[in-house]
Order: structure tokens, then C-alpha cells, then sequence
């Protein structure tokens, strides 16, 4: 496990950012009531979060031996781009920028892989652009997933409800239909 190079972490915060916006920087500083840091480490070409004190203790322990530890963030790939997972989730959702809750008919078509249409769509966040990143919650607030807006806010009022609001990116549902390659390497 090391830290990231600065070429890794402009990858990974440019593709955080996305999500967050400027409160990456609350993400960033983050630290416990304790006072204790959070960082970003990498281990193979999975981008982990952490607390500090946990990531020294972790250089002890040989990589052969280290599987995981803290939050895995996502992965880089050969090509050095940033892949954000769906365990980032809770790690995202708090520090959303852009947000979308979608109605109960809606939910279970989203976690089985799909696209969010906009009469599933119960509310969303003001003035978001085409394009931009946005964490999706379900009508009791609970995260499940993020993706990408389809056209911005005020385009969206004025099409048909099967028009495509969201492109999934991600949801709860992974964890249960790719749980053998979610942590592997």
C-alpha cells in the first residue's frame, strides 16, 4: 500500500469531483471528532480511504498478505483512468453536489441495472448542467447509486416521462450481481 502519485490522484480527484464538486475538499481534510486524518492510498490498482493511523499500521504487513483496507474507493486501469466504485458510495453521497431521489416504482428497475426515466424521478436538485454527475437516493434519503444526468434540470422538465433522466453508473444491486469480481484484482 503507498501513497498515490500525482498523476494517480489528479485522475482520482478529477473523477471525484464529478460527484462532490468543491466540497472534495471537505473529503480531502477530512478528519474523525478525534482529530485523527483520512487519506487516499493505493494497493494493486485499487484506490482505498482511510484513516491515517490505520494506513501506517498497515506498513507492517506484507502487500502479499494485505487484502483490503478501509473504503475501496474504485480502480485505475492500464490506461492510468479512474474507475469509481459503488463501495465509494457511502463516501460520496454526503459531500454530493448534485442530487436525484427517484419514487418507489422507480427503485427497483435502478438497482436491477437500469437507467432512471424521468416519471421515476421524485425530485431532483436545482439548476443541475447536462452532463454532470449526481448521487441517486431513494424517497427516504438512502443512497443508492450515482450516475450521469441526461439533459440538464430546466430540459428535463419539458420531455416525455420515458425520456432518460439518469445513466446508472452504479448501484446497491452490484454488490450482489458482480460480488466475485467487486474486490478482486
Amino acid at each position: 500500500m503507498r501513497q498515490l502519485t500525482e498523476e494517480e490522484s489528479k485522475s482520482v480527484f478529477s473523477k471525484l469531483a464529478v460527484y462532490c464538486g468543491r466540497s472534495l475538499n471537505n473529503l480531502v481534510t477530512a478528519s474523525d471528532g478525534e482529530g485523527e486524518q483520512y487519506v487516499f492510498r493505493l494497493h494493486g490498482s485499487r484506490v482505498y480511504y482511510l484513516r491515517l493511523s490505520i494506513a501506517n499500521w498497515a506498513t507492517s504487513v506484507p502487500r502479499a498478505n494485505l487484502l483490503s483496507l478501509g473504503v475501496c474507493i474504485g480502480k485505475l486501469t492500464k490506461t492510468g483512468k479512474f474507475r469509481v466504485h459503488i463501495t465509494a458510495l457511502d463516501v460520496i453521497a454526503p459531500h454530493a453536489r448534485y442530487k436525484v431521489w427517484i419514487k418507489e416504482n422507480g427503485l427497483l428497475p435502478f438497482l436491477y441495472g437500469g437507467n432512471v426515466v424521468k416519471a421515476h424521478v421524485g425530485r431532483w436538485s436545482e439548476d443541475i448542467p447536462e452532463h454532470s454527475g449526481v448521487v441517486v437516493f431513494d424517497s427516504s434519503d438512502t443512497p443508492v447509486g450515482f450516475g450521469v444526468v441526461a439533459k440538464s434540470t430546466t430540459e428535463l422538465r419539458r420531455v416525455e416521462p420515458t425520456a432518460i433522466a439518469v445513466f446508472r453508473q452504479a448501484d446497491t444491486g452490484e454488490f450482489l450481481r458482480e460480488e466475485d469480481s467487486l474486490f478482486t484484482t
